[in-house]
């Protein structure tokens, strides 16, 4: 993932460089902020999601996570995401039991992981008790190793790729019991159709998108970083499925 202070010394070096460009961005995560950067220094931005976020499809653990915290609320709530708090109040909207969700809610103590858990709470007019300084699991470890959680039912919003077996075990090290939930996943393959039309916009000598060449599938390509009308990337051949396939793990490595 790109992140923000790549992000903003990336925007530093290409400072008044950037108009007549059009760059096309691979990546979900952070892609609002990496765009408005880029958009201020002049570049036309094309957005394409790597993955698309769906509601879990199993939901049957989700909604008994759901029914156990209105019935008995956790001591304590990490959330991780945004996205999370929101997917968990969509689901107990369907469920018929948003109102009685939203009011444990406001019984437990809540954790947040960077700003964004923290906006989804305002926007039920909540509040969390504590923000970690590192938007990671290990600044929500270290946050917590500062509180007494022993015997401390501890709800524990997950997300989706990420090995949580680490801060699971910092929590339940402390004594605590940890009840996970995790609402949604990444759909990659839902994204290709964007990745396949993106790139063959590039193709089309329609952008100018530096290291994107790795997604022209193998194919003969070249590139020059330079604006549009004048030169541009340009790949040979149709693209399918599995070029979608390599442009997502070629962008992985250029935006690790």
């Amino acid at each position: 993932m790109l992140n923000k202070q790549r992000a903003v010394g990336i925007t530093k070096i290409m400072a008044g460089k950037l108009n007549g460009y059009r760059i096309l961005i691979l990546e979900t995560r952070e892609e609002a902020q990496f765009a408005r950067l880029l958009t201020e220094q002049g570049a036309e931005v094309m957005q394409c999601p790597m993955f698309i976020i769906q509601d879990a499809p199993d939901t049957v653990p989700i909604e008994a996570w759901i029914a156990r915290f209105i019935e008995t609320p956790c001591d304590d709530l990490v959330l991780t995401t945004g996205e999370g708090v929101r997917r968990l109040l969509k689901l107990a909207r369907r469920m018929n039991l948003e109102p009685a969700f939203i009011g444990a809610l406001g019984t437990t103590r809540k954790y947040a992981r960077g700003p964004k858990p923290g906006r989804a709470l305002r926007e039920i007019g909540l509040e969390p008790q504590a923000t970690t300084e590192k938007p990671t699991s290990e600044g929500i470890a270290e946050m917590l190793s500062l509180l007494d959680l022993h015997g401390h039912r501890v709800g524990l919003q997950l997300y989706p790729e990420k090995d949580h077996s680490t801060l699971i075990g910092a929590i339940s090290g402390q004594g605590a019991e940890v009840d996970a939930v995790e609402p949604y996943v990444y759909d990659a393959r839902a994204a290709d159709a964007n990745i396949l039309a993106a790139v063959d916009e590039m193709a089309q000598a329609d952008a100018d998108a530096p290291g994107a060449d790795a997604g022209c599938g193998g194919k003969e390509a070249s590139h020059q970083a330079e604006p549009r009308g004048r030169s541009s990337t340009k790949c040979h051949g149709r693209l399918n499925a599995s070029d979608a396939v390599a442009v997502r793990h070629a962008s992985q490595g250029l935006l690790s």
